[in-house]
């Protein structure tokens, strides 16, 4: 197989007529974090690898988190040892693979008369927590008391607060770690194609071999067939299962997760805050450079898998939660500047809510071979794919007597992860923020670009000075968005105005308010490069404004 090392929009049709050459080790169909995983996983131990999905790349749950890299402090609580455990080793592993997107954050746990947490259990639970998890002796818990808590942070609602528990957790963009991955797979050879879709799978003697994928781009259909077919899809895992007709026993339940984002004036927190709600849930607010985003959320969901909705009983329940922990805000309706739904694939157990519900993955076996991951969290994605292509490799083993190397995926570096230690970010920043003051970009901006690029920011940056040379009169902000245009169609994949503007920038939910005076840009720049007619222009702006619209609209 020859290996394609650029990641461009340009190569879709060349991975595609490649992986249908000749047959794959192993054939991916979902292209979120955990199919990202499996296709890093599989490439580095030297398998021939393709990966299909049938949108953009992270576009369902992938994009829709929380957007925290964590050990889940609840899950403690619930007795999951092994999964606590396991989590927080993953998110020392990212943070040291990829620094510019996996960031520390401190955690205020308030504790509130009738609250989850007891004062000791949760001393006790943070101080297990953190060993569990293997976290650094500087990063431990600290318990406060209820005037070092309003110190800290004022907002809280005083006459229900008995004290706190400050800790550790870590936030991501968790669509742009997708990416990363997916670009990590290729760079070790990995084929990976969005807007494909795996139409219906191919048979021989009962047994899988392939599958028929629709390229939703171009129209064209391709046979590919693999010797391993592992199903990732998320929330659409019991559709191919269906298509497969292997629909039986365990099967997902899907749970929905809403999270509003308002202005950081508007909920100023000092730091990231895991508060009571009455019901006996426990959500977040976490701010973010200038907006402050509440979820999530925990409702058994039946809809539109592509397009979940924030409603407007989901809107209440979280304002309604905020105002109450912090009763000087008053947030309402007309505060909100964005929101996101995501669904949780999460595995059916009887007698069980939502909440109550296991996040632990497992790895079911079809009799004609096809291979399902369900379940699991974004901090776990790396050993679910370590489990998934450790049976891969021994299936590989037995049937040929090849041997494969076994998994490194903990000491492979992100891309955009080369930094010495994440100490070397602040300099990085400095110096390329000089760089930068040629065309007027202020250290800020270059801040919020090395986080979501890491050191991939250098190639964006000689972008924006080539166009600046070029005599491009445009602002700064409007010379660097078409700069990180060009860097994602040649090396991200971007196909649809909004693979940009939502999953590799970020910007429908954390800066909607300026959209307006960019989007149409983008789009004039992305037709330029497509050659798209008006017609296909109108559908893409169409698509766009039917996220942008629904941003802010509950149903």
């Amino acid at each position: 197989m020859n290996t394609i090392k650029e990641f461009s929009f340009k190569g879709r049709t060349t991975r595609l007529e490649e992986m249908s050459c000749a047959p794959l080790d192993l054939l991916v169909v979902g292209g979120g974090i955990t199919g990202a995983g499996i296709a890093l996983d599989a490439a580095s131990r030297g398998l021939k690898v393709g990966l299909v999905e049938k949108q953009d790349f992270g576009a369902g749950t992938s994009s829709r988190s929380t957007k925290l890299i964590h050990g889940g402090l609840r899950y403690l609580k619930q007795g999951e040892i092994r999964l606590v455990q396991e989590v927080g080793r993953e998110r020392d592993i990212l943070y040291r693979n990829a620094p510019h997107l996996v960031i520390p954050e401190k955690m205020l746990l308030p504790l509130v008369e009738g609250g989850t947490f007891g004062k000791w259990a949760t001393s006790f639970g943070l101080w297990v927590y953190d060993r569990l998890a293997g976290v650094k002796k500087e990063e431990r818990r600290v318990m406060l008391s209820k005037e070092e808590t309003e110190r800290l942070e004022p907002l809280l609602r005083k006459d229900i607060l008995k004290g706190s528990g400050l800790y550790i957790e870590y936030r991501t963009d968790d669509a742009r770690l997708t990416i990363e991955v997916m670009k990590t797979a290729n760079s070790h050879g990995a084929l990976c194609v969005n807007y494909a879709e795996a139409a219906e799978f191919i048979y021989e003697d009962g047994k899988i071999v392939g599958a028929r994928v629709k390229d939703l781009i171009h129209g064209t259909t391709y046979d590919i067939y693999a010797k391993n077919i592992v199903n990732a899809a998320g929330p659409w895992v019991d559709k191919l299962r269906d298509k497969d007709k292997s629909l039986y026993g365990k099967r997902l339940h899907l749970t929905k997760g809403v999270h509003l984002v308002v202005p950081h004036r508007r909920l100023p927190l000092r730091q990231s805050v895991y508060f009571d709600v009455p019901d006996g849930r426990m959500i977040f607010a976490i701010p973010r450079d200038e907006s402050t985003y509440i979820g999530t959320t925990d409702t058994t969901y039946s809809g539109n898998l592509e397009k979940p909705r924030v409603s407007a009983t989901d809107v209440e329940y979280l304002l309604e939660a905020v105002n109450n922990m912090f009763p000087s805000v008053h947030i309402t309706k007309d505060d909100i500047t964005s929101s996101w739904a995501g669904l949780r694939p999460l595995i059916h157990e009887d007698g069980k809510s939502p909440s109550e519900l296991s996040r632990k993955d497992e790895i079911f076996h079809s009799p004609t071979g096809l291979i399902t991951i369900a379940g699991g969290k974004l901090t776990g994605f790396r050993k679910m794919a370590e489990r998934v292509v450790d049976y891969v490799a021994n299936v590989l083993a037995q049937e040929e007597g090849r041997i494969f190397k076994p998994c490194f995926t903990d000491r492979i570096t992100l891309s955009g992860g080369d930094f010495s230690s994440p100490d070397q970010i602040p300099d990085f920043v400095a110096k390329l923020t000089e760089v930068g003051q040629r065309f007027g970009l202020e250290e800020n901006h270059i801040r919020s670009l090395v986080g979501k690029y890491g050191s991939n920011t250098v190639r964006i940056l000689q972008i924006a000075e080539e166009q600046y040379d070029e005599g491009n009169s445009q602002p700064p902000q409007m010379l660097m968005t078409l700069a990180e245009l060009t860097y994602g169609i040649e090396h991200e994949m971007v196909a649809h105005l909004t693979d940009f503007l939502i999953r590799r920038t970020g910007n429908l939910f954390f800066e909607r308010d300026a959209l307006a005076d960019r989007y149409v840009a983008v789009l004039e720049e992305m037709a330029r490069n497509f050659q798209w007619d008006d017609g296909e222009k109108n559908v893409r702006l169409r698509e766009f404004m039917e996220e942008y619209e629904a941003a802010i609209e509950f149903v």
